[in-house]
């Protein structure tokens, strides 16, 4: 293997592992995936001479695979009900839009559908570090979702999708006055003002923040990182979770997995199944495991821990896809084997977690849609003793 392989395979597996950490290390890990996503292209450029033509795509898949991980850890970590709704509606409104983008290719349905829901997720968890994020208002909570989305997310949009500019160049060669290729170390030398100017914005930052911090209200909690240190989870017996096929869960499942698979499907080069036959494909499948899961249930099969079910489910997974490879090498059939391998790991560890966090939600809080709200108002009343 040589330098550029080693470089890329590194970045690949970084891109892969950070994110499994946000269900635990929600704030540091997605900020680390964030900059991981930013800065990729970057060291490629930098440290390799690789041709990166073909990356796009598994950039693209790499940056919905992260945001749905964030998106399953509110599943599994936030019991206030308006915070996990906002985060659920920005969640499914980005997605839409990245699904009508890859289906349409115009770059305004991208400013139409911002992805608000990362920096609220962002804002949530640093919320958590110190203080508990249940104690913010209603106001609080779409407040923040709305000035994300307005003051910051939508020029952000417009920046990388309607102007298309880059940082990186704009930086060079608008403000430092030098080219693309210059490295930074070059860059920087030739211009000592703009360090001076960096670590004074830095310094000013920082009083700001000394400033503002006595104004802040009393903390919860010593600062800490790890969600698990202080979620507030009811003392609830463990138990097997059997729940229905026809539910909440699984219709949510069909919708998320088939627009992630559609979008997967769209990105996969060399692809020649349309979108109405991969998410009807996708959607029988998901039906299909439901009930498999639900007859597991009911006979006390379970698994013992998540590491447990996604190595599975991976390995599972893993062997129908070296089938479903071989059948098509047999046929002559042409298919990219790696792209198709890389999105059914990615895919899978999507629906390990989607699985598992939501019976972690529903053995701890509940069966919370509608029609179980609606039940338990029409449940006669309990008779009074005596």
């Amino acid at each position: 293997m040589g330098a550029d392989e080693l470089v890329f395979i590194t970045v690949v597996l970084v891109r892969l592992g950070v994110p499994l950490l946000i269900p635990r290390y929600a704030l540091p890990a997605i900020l680390a995936a964030l900059v991981v996503d930013a800065a990729d292209q970057t060291i490629f450029q930098a440290y390799t001479d690789l041709n990166l033509d073909g990356y796009q795509s598994y950039d693209k898949a790499l940056d919905v695979y992260y945001l749905t991980i964030a998106y399953l850890a509110t599943v599994k970590n936030w019991s206030d009900p308006l915070a996990f709704k906002t985060a659920q509606f920005l969640w499914y409104y980005r997605l839409v839009g990245v699904l009508l983008f890859e289906l349409f290719e115009a770059r305004a349905l991208l400013l139409v559908f911002p992805n608000t829901f990362e920096y609220f997720f962002i804002f949530y968890e640093a919320v958590r570090t110190s203080w508990d994020p249940r104690r913010l208002t209603g106001r609080q909570v779409i407040g923040a979702a709305a000035a994300i989305w307005v003051f910051i997310k939508l020029p952000q949009e417009w920046w990388i999708h309607i102007a298309q500019r880059d940082v990186t160049d704009t930086l060079k060669e608008d403000i430092l006055g030098v080219t693309v290729a210059t490295p930074w170390g070059e860059a920087l030398g030739q211009n000592l003002w703009f360090v001076g100017l960096v670590v004074a914005l830095a310094a000013v930052a920082a009083i700001a923040v000394r400033a503002a911090l006595p104004h802040l209200p009393p903390t919860d909690w010593r600062f800490t990182l790890d969600v698990d240190a202080h979620l507030d989870r009811p003392d609830v017996p463990e138990r097997i979770v059997r729940i229905p096929v026809v539910s909440w869960y699984v219709a949510e499942k069909v919708a998320l997995t088939t627009m992630i698979a559609v979008i997967f499907s769209q990105i996969i080069p060399g692809n020649e199944a349309t979108p109405l036959q991969t998410a009807i494909g996708v959607g029988a499948v998901v039906v299909a495991s439901a009930a498999v899961s639900q007859w597991l249930a009911a006979r006390g099969t379970t698994w013992r821990s998540t590491a447990t079910e996604l190595t599975g489910m991976v390995v599972v997974n893993g062997a129908l896809t070296i089938g479903y490879l071989a059948f098509l090498r047999s046929s002559d059939r042409p298919i990219n084997e790696a792209a198709t391998a890389f999105f059914v790991l990615l895919f899978t560890i999507v629906i390990t977690l989607f699985d598992r966090f939501h019976r972690q939600r529903w053995a701890t809080w509940g069966d919370r849609s509608p029609l179980a709200r609606r039940r338990e108002r029409l449940r006669p009343a309990e008779p009074v003793a005596g």
